[in-house]
């Protein structure tokens, strides 16, 4: 028997079914079941071992030229260059490995949130086991609070309300029953059934296990993550990409050089070390270190905005989010019952506040007033508060609920009118009560009042209001006329037009010694006092992202299990973009194809089941879109999987969600994905900018070796003094500019397209213009240094040319379009501390006997670095100015794919 069908099946069948009885199973039983069935656990993926996380780290193109070069320059015999190149390997390599190792043990942390112990019956007693050793056939006890250990048939319900929210999306806990239901329904809709990992609201019941472990709805959509094929992110792409533009540019450049030197009569073997040199000058060796370090210090910075990154090259993949994909539920909501609006003697009043926190005022017309002055309103809120199971707990920093959502949202509409629970209890005790269910649509409790006794009664308004016989007007009781019901119930539909949750209240006053309450006592005799309307709201600082996200370029659409009229009332609250409301059902009758032409007018999609959000975000995909999907529920966790980035949440996620996730909120708040896309944007300027430095001082070095040849037959530089510019000076500096401050606009550009990586037509440009001018730059001051002093001083003071060049780039490779006294001279303490300790070093290499002999310099004077500042100089003024005059000058193809690429 498939589990599917056990709602269809009596609680007595099921017991047959799973060759159990309402006693349990015995020890002896249960220990067989366990042999054969297995712990009742998720699988989780396992983790590769340390040493093959560690080599992953070497697995780019960027690294396999970085290890030629060492091999070749061991070849040549120059052990310390080969040395160098080797460490900054190590070094990249370690970093990456203790990020992700971090990232790994602070998500391991993160699982252990789960209940660990629940309640069966076994050998006709109540004994609390481990969650892993339920089986089959047990029989659980379920109570207020419990997490559901296992996917069980309902067999005894008593005012049963679980919260399926990280199943099915739906916010509001569902009311249980044990009778069997008919034919194919949805999950949601299973009303007999509990599942494994949801939580008990409030009220008490048994159930036997009917599925275990990865047989589970949970353990389903486990097994469906295995089928999602893992992509490259878009910064993976761009590394790739990058890697190989280097692989051709430093052959070419080498088989360049070998070429003219020959043609210029130089000696073989001198002409291929030359070539050695140029290669090591167009590497950016430091590359793939200040990569690391910057992605490492953006996944430091997300964690202190409540991001913690589980795979380090995924931080940046939110920056070209073009799609995010939220789950309404605690993300966009707050996950809180909050009481909206009061309907009592034929006025509506509102009430504001947010959450389980009792602040807040009732209003009138967008008027404050008393409610004390409010006989009518004191009433209501005294039947909310003394019929009701619930209980408001609180610390220093935050309210929640015991119990059913709904009537927690009572409790503290009720203390923002200054009501105490306790003292009430105490001045109208219970003598008896009517528990809610589902057939009777109401809740009734018995009071002792005034030395009368009194039933307070909620529920649904239409059930109510055929109990009541009288209305309170004016605050007395009045005949109920037609013209009231119309009233009534024209204001309850105006309230769940607005999507929210609507409840009546009446009472009924019973003179004498009423001990014992009946359906017989309250039904024909109550009067009708009012309505509340609550709703789940949405978080206010979520309202803000959304309209952050509007500005950026990126579009939000809202994934929920809620129905349509919820889903879009609160699609208007957030001011989600105006676009086509689709239901789960709308989809299944689609084909893929109709569902990749719908996609892109979607802005809410209701009662979608887990399969469903797969394909959602697989449509996305498909229209060219970089998807992010959060979410929270195991019903999320395959979309967060296939999404170019999935975004679980810390407080409320469920494992399964958490491992298919890149990326965890640890408190569960929208508003922070909006966050790591401004820091995502920010890391990928930083690594762009930091690209444009390497290669631009990279290729011209390159350049000034090839000049120097071509023109003059003797290279300008030598190797190792290029190899200390690129790792010592360069490195540095590349390290410092990739921590650079975020410019703080962000958030106000478009995403970019799939297909811009790192590299795009304008920086190239840029980096040509600046390559450029480095190169020639070099070759005359080393010409006309060599004719006035020499050699080895031309060599030095060429040397110390290309490093104040760098320098002074560092500073204007800080932004394409703001000037450094736009963005604030000094807001970079890192690069003022960074040349600092490049200044002395460079003095340090010109200067120290033992450095001058290592690298072959010579002692400067004032003249030397006079000469040796102008090319540098020069080109800082000239960009000054362009940015200025042309801030958008080498924008071309920055965001979009340029026409004809």
């Amino acid at each position: 028997m498939a589990e599917e069908q056990y709602y269809n099946l009596s609680a007595e069948q099921v017991l047959e079914r799973r060759s159990s009885s309402r006693s349990g199973l015995s020890t002896s039983e249960a220990r067989s079941r366990l042999e054969h069935h297995g712990p009742n656990e998720i699988e989780r993926k396992k983790r590769a071992p340390a040493v093959v996380l560690f080599l992953k780290q070497f697995l780019s193109p960027l690294v396999y030229i970085l290890l030629a070069a060492a091999v070749v320059e061991f070849a040549l015999g120059r052990y310390l260059d080969a040395s160098v190149i080797l460490a900054v390997l190590l070094f990249m390599a370690t970093i990456g490995f203790i990020q992700e190792g971090r990232a790994e043990r602070a998500m391991e942390a993160l699982l252990e949130m789960a209940a660990p112990t629940t309640k069966v019956r076994r050998d006709g007693k109540v004994v609390e086991i481990r969650f892993s050793e339920v089986v089959p056939g047990d029989i659980v006890v379920l109570e207020a609070g419990d997490k559901v250990p296992a996917d069980a048939r309902l067999i005894e319900v008593a005012n049963l309300h679980v919260n399926e929210a990280s199943l099915t999306g739906e916010s509001i806990a569902v009311v249980k029953h044990t009778a069997e239901i008919g034919g194919k329904v949805s999950l949601a809709d299973r009303t007999n059934m509990v599942y494994m990992g949801t939580v008990v609201n409030s009220g008490r019941a048994s159930a036997v296990v009917t599925s275990t472990g990865m047989a589970t709805e949970i353990g389903r959509i486990a097994t469906a993550l295995q089928e999602v094929k893992l992509e490259k992110t878009p910064l993976q792409k761009s590394i790739a990409t990058l890697g190989r533009y280097i692989i051709v540019a430093v052959l070419g450049a080498a088989g360049i050089l070998v070429a003219v030197g020959i043609w210029r009569g130089l000696d073989v073997i001198e002409i291929f070390g030359v070539a050695v040199a140029a290669a090591v000058a167009a590497i950016p060796e430091g590359l793939p270190a200040v990569v690391t370090v910057i992605l490492a210090a953006g996944m430091r910075y997300m964690a202190s905005r409540n991001a913690l990154i589980r795979r380090l090259v995924a931080v940046e993949t939110l920056g070209s989010a073009t799609v995010i994909c939220s789950d309404k539920t605690g993300t966009l909501t707050m996950n809180e019952m909050t009481t909206r609006q009061v309907y009592v003697d034929g006025k509506s009043l509102d009430v504001t506040g947010e959450g389980y926190r009792p602040e807040g005022e009732f209003r009138r017309d967008g008027k404050a007033i008393d409610p004390h002055n409010e006989e009518a309103l004191m009433l209501l809120l005294r039947i909310g508060m003394l019929c009701n199971d619930a209980l408001v707990s609180s610390d220093d920093r935050s309210y929640d609920v015991i119990g059913d959502p709904t009537e927690g949202a009572l409790l503290v509409a009720a203390r923002k009118a200054g009501m105490d629970q306790e003292e009430l209890q105490e001045t109208y005790p219970r003598l008896d009560e009517i528990p809610f269910q589902s057939e009777r649509r109401y809740m009734a409790t018995l009071h002792q009042t005034d030395g009368t006794r009194t039933v307070y009664v909620k529920g649904a308004a239409e059930k109510l209001l055929a109990m009541s016989e009288s209305v309170l007007k004016g605050g007395k009781p009045m005949p109920l006329e037609d013209s009231d019901r119309a009233a009534i119930t024209e204001m309850n539909d105006a309230m769940a037009l607005d999507a929210m949750r609507v409840m009546a209240f009446a009472y009924a006053e019973h003179p004498g010694k009423l001990a014992e309450l009946e359906e017989k006592h309250v039904e024909g005799r109550l009067v009708f006092v009012g309505l509340v309307g609550m709703i789940d709201p949405p978080r206010e600082e979520a309202i803000e992202a959304v309209k952050q996200a509007k500005r950026a370029g990126i579009k939000v659409v809202m994934i929920t299990g809620d129905n349509r009229l919820t889903a879009e009332s609160v699609g208007r609250q957030l001011k989600l973009p105006e676009g086509e409301t689709l239901t789960g059902a709308d989809i299944e009758q689609m084909s893929d194809e109709e569902l990749s032409e719908r996609v892109e007018g979607l802005s809410v999609i209701a009662r979608v089941e887990p399969i469903l959000k797969l394909r959602i975000v697989d449509a996305l995909k498909s229209r060219g879109h970089t998807v992010a999907m959060t979410g929270d529920g195991v019903n999320d966790a395959p979309a967060l999987k296939s999404a170019d980035i999935g975004v679980a949440m810390g407080i409320t996620g469920t494992d399964v969600s958490k491992e298919a996730s890149d990326m965890v909120l640890v408190d569960d708040n929208f508003a922070s994905v909006v966050a790591a896309v401004e820091e995502g944007r920010a890391i990928f300027n930083r690594l762009r900018n930091v690209i444009l430095f390497l290669l631009a001082t990279g290729i011209g070095e390159l350049l000034a070796l090839i000049f120097g040849v071509l023109f003059l037959g003797i290279a300008p530089l030598l190797a190792l003094q290029v190899l200390w510019i690129n790792l010592v000076t360069g490195s540095i500096m590349a390290v410092s500019l990739g921590l650079e401050p975020k410019v703080g606009d962000e958030l106000t550009t478009p995403p970019r397209h799939p297909r811009v990586g790192l590299l795009f037509p304008g920086l190239l440009m840029r980096i040509g213009f600046l390559s450029l001018m480095l190169g020639i730059g070099t070759v005359l001051v080393f010409h006309f240094m060599e004719a006035a002093v020499g050699l080895e001083e031309a060599r030095t003071v060429a040397f110390c040319s290309v490093v104040i060049f760098e320098w002074l780039l560092a500073f204007n490779a800080r932004s394409d379009q703001y000037t450094v006294f736009q963005l604030g001279v000094f807001r970079n303490r890192w690069l003022f501390v960074s040349l600092s300790a490049a200044v002395l070093l460079q003095i340090a290499v010109v200067y120290a006997p033992f450095l001058q002999a290592a690298f072959d310099t010579v002692a400067i004077g004032i003249v030397g670095w006079a000469v040796a500042l102008i090319p540098g100089g020069a080109i800082f003024v000239v960009e000054t100015l362009r940015k200025m005059a042309r801030p958008q000058l080498f924008h071309r193809g920055k965001w979009q794919p340029a026409a004809g690429a």
